[in-house]
């Protein structure tokens, strides 16, 4: 297996399976997605009807699965950094496998059995995005690695809805449906972590010099990790924020909610890679700005769509919502390409997992600032939103990039050339030299 260096920006479907790991891969993350789909939009609604617990009690232990699990994320860093890549993937897979086991054999009425199981499955689903951009990053470089990064995205939104539509058919089966459904989860998460691990993919460990002065300090990134926490709440607005407002302020059905749900899935799966391929002919960087302004006047568009009241609001919010979602796109296809670029090789891992701490922190207390502002009124709650997503933005857009990369650029970028021979032309006015077309992977 090569590692490919693709210079182009246009979608090649066979070019784009292999710089996103490859076909077993592909596999892993459909079959991996598939069962997040079947039992996590569910795992409230298990803990409630199949193990009896009280919905305060089983949302604290859910929350607290998710927040402990950002725990392990400097552990997940230092283990990419050391040459895994497959293998902590298969892990984070194997890790929600337990947590499945851990929950089919807790016996209702008992909460923290639930609990320790909530915090398997929530160390899983956050090791799980670094450890995929990592091994993403290994294979391709340039533009070509954002849109497989794109691409991994739109698949596992696809599969993770034809689960959840799935796992909605069965639920008029009742309680043993529900644990059916864990069961078949339990079982895609194993068949997705023995295809990952079959990929047996690694690199260079930290200890290993790096090649081409990639060798310096890890970035700092401060304004970037504060503003993703901010950006991190755009996740959230579909599932959490717009369902609070049409329910509890417009009073409208809570068919609109699921339509503006499925509507982003779709636009999601279908708009991600074009939309990240469209964005290649800008800097990383600014297309995160965007992002954040494209996202802080969605929200200004919910604001004036709720001041339209019962009625016409519902349909208004409904339709800036497709504006949100293309915010989303554009701020999914840059975050971690951005990040990918400014790390140094040897420390790849542990930048990625302090990017996904960031995410995760952000998707953690968005539904306590969300449901907290609410109340408020929509000026409160959309108003600050806006406000703190520009601010964000414009830290994004400010910040200078530090170390040995040339303003965030891609080592490999610009044509797939190296930066070495970037700088070495603009100091001495010679042609850059052709590029390497691929290197060899690294034995086990």
């Amino acid at each position: 297996m090569t590692i490919t260096t693709i210079t182009t920006t246009k979608i090649r479907p066979g070019a784009l399976v292999r710089g996103s790991g490859g076909p077993r891969y592909a596999v892993a993350l459909l079959v991996d997605a598939l069962g997040t789909g079947l039992l996590r939009p569910f795992l409230l609604l298990y803990g409630v009807t199949v193990l009896r617990l009280t919905a305060p009690a089983t949302g604290i232990a859910m929350t607290a699965g998710v927040v402990v699990g950002l725990v392990c994320m400097p552990a997940v860093g230092r283990w990419l950094d050391r040459g895994a890549r497959s293998t902590v993937v298969a892990a984070s897979m194997l890790v929600r496998v337990l947590g499945v086991a851990l929950l089919l054999a807790t016996p209702a009425g008992h909460v923290w059995p639930f609990a320790t199981a909530a915090l398997f499955l929530g160390i899983g689903n956050q090791a799980w995005p670094a450890a995929h951009a990592a091994l993403v990053a290994t294979v391709a470089h340039g533009r070509e690695r954002d849109t497989a990064l794109a691409a991994g995205r739109a698949l596992r939104n696809a599969s993770m809805g034809a689960g959840a539509l799935l796992a909605t058919a069965c639920l008029a089966g009742g309680t043993t449906a529900l644990q059916a459904l864990a069961a078949v989860t339990g079982l895609a998460y194993l068949t997705a972590a023995a295809l990952a691990w079959s990929v047996r993919l690694r690199a260079p460990s930290a200890a290993t010099p790096a090649e081409g002065g990639e060798d310096g300090p890890a970035p700092r990134m401060r304004a970037l990790l504060a503003a993703n926490v901010v950006y991190a709440f755009c996740l959230n607005v579909p599932e959490i924020a717009l369902p609070l407002v049409l329910v509890t302020q417009l009073h409208a059905s809570p068919v609109w909610s699921a339509a503006v749900f499925v509507a982003n899935t779709v636009l999601v799966v279908t708009l991600q890679v074009p939309v990240t391929v469209l964005m290649s002919r800008f800097s990383r960087r600014t297309v995160l700005a965007l992002a954040g302004v494209v996202l802080a006047v969605s929200y200004l568009g919910f604001l004036a769509a709720t001041a339209l009241g019962h009625g016409w609001g519902a349909p208004a919010v409904a339709a800036v919502s497709v504006l949100c979602t293309i915010g989303e796109i554009v701020y999914a296809g840059s975050a971690t390409a951005l990040v990918t670029v400014l790390a140094p090789a040897h420390v790849l891992g542990r930048t990625l997992a302090r990017f996904e701490l960031s995410t995760g922190f952000g998707l953690a207390v968005s539904p306590a600032v969300i449901t907290g502002l609410a109340p408020h009124g929509p000026a409160a709650l959309w108003g600050s939103l806006a406000a703190a997503t520009l601010l964000s933005a414009g830290a994004v857009a400010t910040e200078k990039d530090r170390g040995t990369r040339l303003d965030g650029l891609d080592p490999h970028d610009r044509h797939g050339h190296s930066e070495p021979d970037i700088r070495a032309a603009c100091a001495t006015g010679l042609p850059v030299p052709p590029p390497v077309e691929g290197v060899s992977r690294r034995p086990r």
